[in-house]
């Protein structure tokens, strides 16, 4: 008899959920499948082409970094919708770093953005291998927004001298404002190109409510054969994409040097975290809406398979695209087969015709991607976040500066940087509380919100929401004893402990000399309705021994007899009478 290995068809399943697709699929969508796939294709091109230029690389490989990439994510992304890519979110991280490295040389621009996407996509792998999907969740929605935002304006920024018709030297957002100014002031402008651009830019707008219509097919396509049938580079020497080389993306080994990789691993890694958080984001939202189930960690690893492809497939880092998404959507895409299908086309492209986009516009190429960094904008939410929560509204402005002033890159660490604080600050300063019994009311409750509620004469009852760990356990101690010095008749502090889910050495040496203290002043310190895995804390830790067995009680309400019968206190609850009980909200 045969033993099969347990869970090997599991294993498979999970890492290569594209065969499990594949292995289950309906003919009856193929159809489907072909017709979303062309229609795709006619929005990748010249998307994928924008979002080069916009990362300062050549356009055509934002066609290599479509064809691959969409390719792989067909085999190990878990998601059947989502439409891998150059994106905008990414264009100015990538910008940030091949700019100042590759010195106007194109080919070692693209090595840099190559060895980004091997840096992001071995993140992403790495991170999906060890099941820290969850990481993007420790970035809270309105640092997310302000990060997103500041890139979204960082994006728009570094578009309009393409829009406008002229260039300029990219030294940071603010400095690239000042310098976009002086030179429509000492008139550079090439209007000419402008209202190209600008036309491309309204039929987008105008066009984006029509999801099936391709607003961006049709205003790109408009723009180059106006550019081509009118002559506009010849008589307003409008700039054109030019002749793309013929052939596919071949295998390829970025090999960069030694002063490079410090800021390579920094854009990689910054890169990799952008990428997965849209990713992470919009994937859910689909599996929501298709009644899937979509695993993080597989994502991760869809992802990092991707930007590994298109890093050793002359591509750059690419993420999933919120705008291409829907359109594969609307066309009724039913599996990655979509994808396939519009990344065989893009190829047939690049090998039949070549000179198909000779002239297309910079300046439409510009529209393109202002239309989506516009599109990354968030102000409603941010709004509402102001309404209810002023100090994460803050927060978000914070970021959003931070990006715009300081760049991507050092706006990613500004994100983390506040992200971490904002998650200390409320560990570190958690909200505690006094009880007292309220009349008419179950249970004990902060006596803030019910200043009538009374108090057992000498007891303290103090509850603390949160875990006790090194960063917050002297500020516990602080306001244990300013708890307990609250009555001079105090003769027993009981921390209400069901909100602590953790203790670490730290806090437990600090616990311990809280009960020296407490003691010397003739106080006893109690715990009640401590969870079972941080009362085997406390014991691993010592503060069983320390403070005594008898000292930890499994209710407040036992905490409270216990009291009362010791100390002979004169104490009639409410229930004694037989009230009616109010449950507390």
């Amino acid at each position: 008899m045969t033993v099969r290995p347990p869970n090997s068809e599991d294993t498979w399943r999970r890492w290569l959920p594209g065969l499990v697709t594949a292995r289950n699929y309906k003919v009856s969508w193929l159809p489907q499948d072909i017709v979303a796939g062309v229609v795709l294709a006619t929005m990748l091109v010249p998307v994928g082409i924008a979002y080069a230029v916009a990362s300062g690389l050549p356009g055509i490989y934002g066609l290599y970094a479509t064809i691959v990439p969409l390719l792989v994510y067909a085999v190990f992304g878990p998601s059947r919708i989502l439409v891998m890519g150059p994106d905008s979110a990414l264009a100015a991280v990538i910008l940030g770093i091949v700019l100042p490295l590759s010195a106007g040389d194109p080919q070692r621009a693209v090595t840099i953005a190559g060895a980004m996407a091997i840096v992001s996509g071995l993140v992403c792998i790495l991170a999906g291998l060890a099941k820290l999907g969850f990481v993007t969740d420790l970035l809270s929605k309105p640092i997310r927004y302000g990060y997103m935002n500041g890139i979204a304006l960082t994006v728009l920024i570094s578009q309009i001298p393409k829009l406008m018709g002229f260039s300029i030297e990219s030294d940071g957002p603010l400095r690239n404002v000042l310098a976009i100014f002086r030179e429509i002031l000492s008139g550079s402008v090439n209007w000419a190109a402008f209202a190209v651009g600008a036309g491309t830019l309204a039929v987008i707008f105008l066009l984006k409510p029509y999801k099936r219509i391709p607003g961006i097919l049709i205003g790109v396509v408009g723009a180059t054969l106006l550019v081509s049938l009118l002559d506009l580079v010849g008589r307003f020497n409008i700039s054109v994409l030019g002749t793309l080389p013929v052939g596919l993306p071949t295998f390829h080994i970025p090999v960069i040097t030694l002063n490079d990789v410090g800021p390579v691993l920094i854009g990689g890694i910054a890169v990799a975290m952008v990428s997965f958080a849209d990713t992470s984001v919009l994937s859910r939202s689909y599996a929501a809406r298709m009644g899937t189930r979509v695993d993080p960690n597989q994502e991760m690893v869809g992802l990092g398979a991707a930007n590994l492809a298109a890093g050793f497939f002359q591509g750059f880092p690419i993420s999933s695209s919120s705008s291409r998404t829907p359109v594969a959507e609307a066309a009724g895409s039913k599996t990655q087969l979509t994808g396939v299908v519009a990344s065989l086309i893009v190829a047939l492209l690049l090998v039949a015709a070549p000179n198909l986009l000779q002239y297309l516009p910079s300046a439409a190429l510009a529209a393109v991607v202002i239309a989506s960094a516009i599109g990354l904008f968030e102000f409603n939410d941010l709004v509402r976040i102001h309404r209810f929560a002023p100090w994460e509204f803050w927060l978000s402005i914070i970021c959003l500066v931070g990006v715009a002033v300081f760049g991507a890159i050092p706006g990613i660490g500004i994100a983390v940087g506040i992200a971490v604080i904002e998650f200390l600050w409320k560990a570190w300063r958690p909200h505690s509380a006094v009880l007292g019994r309220a009349e008419g009311v179950k249970g004990y409750h902060d006596l803030k919100r019910y200043p009538n509620a009374r108090r057992v004469p000498g007891l303290v009852l103090f509850r603390w929401d949160a875990p006790l760990f090194f960063a917050n356990a002297e500020f516990f101690k602080e306001r244990v004893l300013e708890a307990a010095a609250s009555s001079p008749e105090t003769k027993r502090v009981v921390v209400a402990a069901e909100p602590v889910t953790s203790i670490d050495v730290t806090a437990a040496d600090i616990l311990a000399e809280l009960d020296a203290t407490l003691k010397d002043e003739g106080i006893e310190l109690c715990f009640a309705e401590l969870k079972d895995p941080v009362k085997d804390l406390f014991k691993r830790h010592g503060v069983f021994a320390q403070v005594g067995d008898v000292q930890f009680f499994p209710t407040l309400g036992t905490a409270v007899a216990s009291y009362v019968d010791r100390y002979d206190v004169e104490w009639k609850d409410w229930e004694d009478d037989g009230s009616d009980v109010t449950e507390s909200s």
